[in-house]
Order: C-alpha cells, then sequence, then structure tokens
C-alpha cells in the first residue's frame, strides 16, 4: 500500500502518518464510561475509521485481461475476474465489463475506483444525452467522453477503458482511449494479461469473422491470458452485442479452453 502512495504522488510527510496509523494500530473498548487498556488489533482497523476505505479503494489495481472484437453486426468483449491489491487478490469475481448504455459497454483495466468512476460518470451523461437527442447515442459519442474525462484528469487517474458497442450508424465499433487517444481498431486488448496474448491475437484474428468465431476468440484470448499472468484469473465474462440488444455470459474456470506449453 505504501507502495502504492508513493506512486501516485502522496507526499512524504502524509506516507509516513499513514504508516505510524496502520503499522501496528491499537484501541480500546469505552463501556459506561470505562475504558479498557489498550490493545493491538491483529485483524482490520479501528471502528468508523474513515480514511481506510479511501486508501483500500487506491490499492485496488485490477491487473486484468480485457479483449473486445468487432463482427459483422455487433461487438464482442470479454474479460477475467481478478482484482488485486498489491500482491493480495481481494475479489475474484468481479465484472470488468460495464454498461455505459444499452448497447455500449466498455471494458475495464487500471484503477479499480478511477475506472468505474469513468463509467459511472459517462454512463449519467449518456442517459442525458439520449434524452436530450431522442434516440440512443452513438459508441463514438460514448467512446468520446471516456477520452475527454481520461485527458482531462490524466495527472490524478489511473485508467484505461476499452469502449464497444452497437448503433445504427456505425455498426459494431470498437475504440481504444488513453490519455487523449481515441482509436477505432478491429479488435482491442489491455491490462497486464494482454503482453502473454499479443502475438496469439495477430495470428488468429481474421477479418469478417462471425459471431460465434469472435466469442470463440474472446474466450481463447482470456484463457490464455489466464494461464500465463498471474494478475489475471477467475472466470471469463463475456457480452455480445448487436442491433438486438446485449447479451452477457458468464464461463466458470473449469469450462475455459485449455493451453498447453508444446
Amino acid at each position: 500500500m505504501l507502495k502504492t502512495l508513493k506512486q501516485f504522488g502522496f507526499g512524504k510527510n502524509f506516507i509516513e502518518w499513514v504508516n505510524i496509523i496502520y503499522l501496528k494500530p491499537v484501541s480500546s473498548i469505552l463501556t459506561n464510561s470505562d475504558r479498557s487498556q489498550s490493545f493491538e488489533l491483529k485483524r482490520g482497523v479501528r471502528q468508523g475509521d474513515p480514511l481506510s476505505p479511501l486508501l483500500f479503494d487506491i490499492t485496488l489495481e485490477p491487473l486484468t485481461t480485457i479483449i473486445a472484437v468487432e463482427f459483422n453486426g455487433g461487438v464482442v468483449l470479454g474479460s477475467d475476474s481478478r482484482v488485486s491489491a498489491g500482491e493480495t487478490v481481494v475479489n475474484r469475481v468481479m465484472n470488468k465489463l460495464s454498461l455505459l448504455h444499452d448497447k455500449i459497454y466498455c471494458a475495464l483495466s487500471g484503477s479499480a475506483a478511477d475506472a468505474q468512476t469513468i463509467a459511472e460518470m459517462v454512463n449519467y451523461q449518456l442517459d442525458v444525452h439520449s434524452i436530450e437527442i431522442g434516440e440512443d447515442p452513438q459508441v463514438r459519442s460514448a467512446a468520446t467522453l471516456v477520452k475527454n474525462i481520461s485527458y482531462k484528469y490524466k495527472e490524478e487517474l489511473s485508467a484505461h477503458l476499452i469502449v464497444a458497442g452497437w448503433d445504427r450508424r456505425g455498426g459494431g465499433q470498437v475504440f481504444v482511449t488513453l490519455n487523449g487517444l481515441l482509436s477505432r481498431q478491429p479488435f482491442a486488448v489491455g491490462g497486464s494479461g494482454s503482453s502473454y496474448v499479443y502475438g496469439f491475437v495477430d495470428a488468429e484474428y481474421q477479418k469478417g469473422m462471425s459471431k460465434e468465431d469472435c466469442q470463440q476468440f474472446v474466450v481463447n484470448t482470456i484463457s490464455l491470458a489466464m494461464s500465463r499472468d498471474g494478475s489475471s484469473g477467475g472466470v471469463a465474462y463475456l457480452v455480445t452485442i448487436d442491433e438486438k440488444g446485449a447479451e452477457e455470459k458468464c464461463i466458470l474456470g473449469n469450462e475455459l479452453p485449455t493451453f498447453y506449453d508444446q
């Protein structure tokens, strides 16, 4: 946690105070004005501690594997489900595919708190935007909102979102956004696990793949990354979006394809 605070640019004095407070926390019990002797807390923190939830959010890092791919008529998004705080796995089944609008989703990576905050802000703005224009928003509009927020707060936020969805003007679309970048791609991968699968996706992706082929492509990519990357794991979440709407699916770990070294 202290290393994470240092990387985020917190001052030396603040980090020292956090270290003093949480290194060996002590507490006492007050009963009818009688206070017990102080004792060391072996697990957890003091009751009502206002700082610990914020520190917990800061240190949550979904080192992850996310992917999105276009097919003729829609898109498929996928992610693993493991969330880590340092070297500790704090959530094994987090869904990192966040709804932005009825037919637009984003895949989250980076700081969990930052990524979820961006997704919630964009979700609210898209709801207002769709009411103003009287129709569903475009995928590019959602991606542009993500890009603008990411660039405006690039010094404060640590998050990377892949935005994908379907609209009546552009069909299925995938956009990558990072620190002001906005680029449409036929497919995109991100997160710590992506380093292990770049060669696989470059070799296996084919233009014009069907919906079923894209779904299998996403599942294979996530499964391979999970088997190589220690920060990716759990289950695989999939979302398939087309003109009819969005279909969500969860694939358990024992149902994922297995890859072996040759």
